[in-house]
Order: C-alpha cells, then structure tokens, then sequence
C-alpha cells in the first residue's frame, strides 16, 4: 500500500495570521477571489482523511449547519474526553502515531486543517510534505498564527504559485519530501 501524502491548505492573512484573536476567519470572505472555490473543490477531491485540533474543529462548527467534511474520515486531536460527535473521531492518540497510520490506510492525502498548533507540531515531527498556503491581502494585526512562536526552523521549496483574483496560492514542499 503506497503512502499518502501529508497536506496542510490552508489561508493566511498577509501578516501570518489564521484566525482573529478570537478564533473567527470573517475577513476571507471579504476578498475578491476567483469567481468560484478558489481551488478548494478540486484539493478537496485528492483528500482521504482530514485532521484538526479541537480549537480548529468548533470553529469549523460555527461556519456552517452541517459539518463539511462529512464524507471523509475526519479526526479532531484533543486532550479532553469529547462526547461522541456525528463524522468524527475525538482522538487523544499522538500525531506521531495517527500521522503515519493515516497515510497507510487513507484512500488519499491526509489533510492537516489546522490549527497552529497542530501545524507546530507536524513540522516539528516531520511529518508534512506539502504546504498550500492561500495568501490572503488582509493585515489583522493580531490574531492566532499559522507558525505559533516556537514552531521549529524550516526551509521549503516553492514549486508554484497561482492567482486567484486578489488571492495567491503558494504551494511548499518540505526539504524530506
């Protein structure tokens, strides 16, 4: 069985912020983009399972009436007992473990949502491939980063860029991939 690729999509706002302080994301849908998905249905398509970190996971909630990743096995890391929830697995299992497991037994890429921490630490285990990064022309100023301080050192490659609208698309590998 081949291994699947690990994938963080993800948007970000010019000065590296993925949320508002308080978690929401209201400024992406402030931008101009390209008259569709900007991309997203077609990512969407080569995804086998997603993973999210609790934070990450209500405030996905909170952006619509059904959860949108209902079709894909969908894990949300966290450290308190959740009660059972529709479409998704409430894990306490390490990344170091749930990572790989994934990439074995997932029917495509494994998609790291977010957040920041999560993103911290699948760097730091070297267990993200890809990044995409959706650079969006919003300054916060403040807000929740997409690298949290203390997120380790890391040298990408920029294999391509796209725009869409107001948006541009950067697509990373890491250095092992």
């Amino acid at each position: 069985m081949s291994k699947h690729k690990v994938v963080l999509y993800i948007a970000m706002s010019l000065d590296g912020y993925i949320a508002r302080p308080d978690g929401s994301v209201d400024w992406l849908y402030e931008i101009e983009g390209n008259g569709g998905d900007n991309g997203y249905s077609e990512f969407y398509g080569t995804v086998g399972s997603v993973v999210m970190g609790r934070n990450t996971y209500e405030e996905v909630l909170k952006l619509a009436d059904e959860f949108p990743y209902a079709d894909k096995p969908a894990f949300v890391l966290t450290r308190s007992g959740q009660p059972p929830a529709p479409h998704v697995v409430f894990t306490g299992e390490s990344i170091d473990r749930l990572i790989p497991r994934l990439q074995q037994t997932s029917e495509g890429k494994v998609w790291i949502v977010g957040g920041g921490l999560l993103v911290q630490s699948v760097l730091k285990l070297q267990l993200l491939d890809e990044l995409q990064i959706a650079l969006i022309p919003t300054i916060l100023g403040e807000g929740i980063p997409l690298f949290p301080s203390g997120t380790v050192p890391e040298n990408l490659t920029l294999t391509h860029t796209e725009r869409m609208g107001q948006i541009v698309m950067l697509h990373y590998q890491t250095l092992g991939s």
